[in-house]
């Protein structure tokens, strides 16, 4: 999958960006947004660390790891739009 490492990299910059915007929001918002925040930030920082592995992973292992974030990615980006129909 040769154009994996760009996609991911692509997407954790799409959620870098949104989480910013919604990490500045909750710090004047809502309790019930920064308890779902908290939430998020485990995940967050879970795929940051899993994303460093990809480079040292075979191609068959890559291409599951990279299945796995996405699907940590996508729940990253449901979380943080609730959070932004929160504010």
């Amino acid at each position: 999958m040769p154009d994996f490492p760009e996609n991911i990299d692509e997407l954790l910059n799409d959620l870098k960006q949104l989480r910013d915007e919604l990490k500045l929001q909750i710090h004047l918002g809502k309790a019930e947004a920064k308890d779902e925040w908290d939430k998020l930030e485990e995940k967050w920082q879970d795929l940051k660390d899993r994303s460093r592995d990809i480079g040292e992973a075979t191609d068959e292992s890559a291409q599951d790891v990279g299945t796995a974030m996405e699907l940590v990615v996508d729940e990253l980006k449901k979380g943080y739009e609730r959070i932004r129909k929160l504010l």
